[in-house]
């Protein structure tokens, strides 16, 4: 549309001190022609373009000149607002708070209506998260050394990183950086970080590559599982996999089928469901737990 076209032109050159006729025609794949129309409808609505000729020549903004309203419709605004709340959920500062009164003081006219999007990313994690979060993004912006100590499946260890990235993927909060002991990037989940501490040591930053966050990356479905589960347990199936990760037999029970990563968490997460669920393959888990059953009923024997 040419509204939106002519929003990003100015966006544009708010952004760049000078650009030509033909990088804007490139970028927004229309004719020379057309951004030349484009330009003198931006100069009838009051933004003060100059044009210069020859050579290092171009389009710019009048030297001096600033916008009186933001480019931002106010349902953008409303989206930024729901991001900054969601950040705020888990500082463990009061930056994010700040920035959003300063966006809500500066655009009160222009920001109205109620909030329709509200996130909360700290869930009951909050007291624990945020100190970690805080210390992390320190330990990022002025290039620090982090240490922790970490629970893992594979056992407990004491390690230090180059952090570069906070994420938040799968419901949790994880740190992406080079591991010093693996000699390699790792992604640490941050509930099995403990003693969480920013060294005085700092560190050169490396090319460092985007982490691969695919689900077929992180959790390889190595596994092909098939269950049988309790029609009263069909809204967990729905929520974890979704509807479709099953099927209803005759007999009214949902026949689950899925790829998944690992043995023990596969094996935890049945024994979740207690007797309204039966693995039926790999028969490698099932034996698993069956003997987990049978060390439990010797646990909890009546005589005890």
């Amino acid at each position: 549309m040419k509204i939106d076209r002519l929003i990003g032109i100015l966006s544009v050159l708010l952004q760049k001190e000078q650009v030509t006729a033909p990088e804007l025609a490139e970028q927004f794949e229309v004719s020379r022609r057309t951004i030349n129309r484009d330009i003198e409808d931006l100069c009838k609505a009051g933004i003060p373009i100059v044009t210069l000729q020859g050579s290092g020549g171009g389009i710019r903004i009048m030297e001096g000149y600033r916008m009186d309203r933001t480019l931002l419709t106010s349902r953008d605004m409303q989206v930024i607002l729901a991001g900054l709340r969601s950040l705020d959920s888990v500082s463990g500062s009061t930056y994010y708070r700040q920035l959003m009164e300063k966006i809500q003081a500066g655009s009160s006219e222009f920001v109205s209506g109620k909030d329709s999007i509200l996130i909360d990313l700290s869930s009951w994690y909050k007291n624990s998260l945020a100190p970690k979060i805080e210390t992390i993004q320190n330990a990022i912006e002025n290039r620090q050394y982090l240490s922790f100590y970490y629970y893992a499946p594979s056992g407990d260890s004491e390690r230090i990183i180059e952090p570069y990235y906070l994420i938040f993927r799968w419901s949790s909060w994880y740190v992406w950086g080079w591991c010093r002991t693996r000699e390699d990037y790792r992604l640490f989940k941050l509930n099995r970080m403990d003693h969480v501490q920013a060294s005085a040591e700092t560190f050169t930053c490396r090319e460092v590559p985007m982490p691969d966050l695919t689900d077929e990356k992180i959790f390889p479905g190595e596994i092909k599982v098939r269950a049988r589960f309790s029609p009263e347990v069909r809204w967990r199936l729905a929520e974890e996999f979704g509807p479709q990760s099953y099927t209803e037999t005759e007999d009214g029970y949902l026949l689950f089928t899925a790829d998944y990563t690992d043995m023990e968490n596969l094996v935890t997460w049945l024994l979740t469901f207690g007797d309204k669920a039966e693995i039926l393959e790999p028969a490698e888990v099932r034996e698993k737990i069956r003997k987990i059953t049978e060390h439990m009923m010797e646990i909890y024997r009546e005589e005890k």
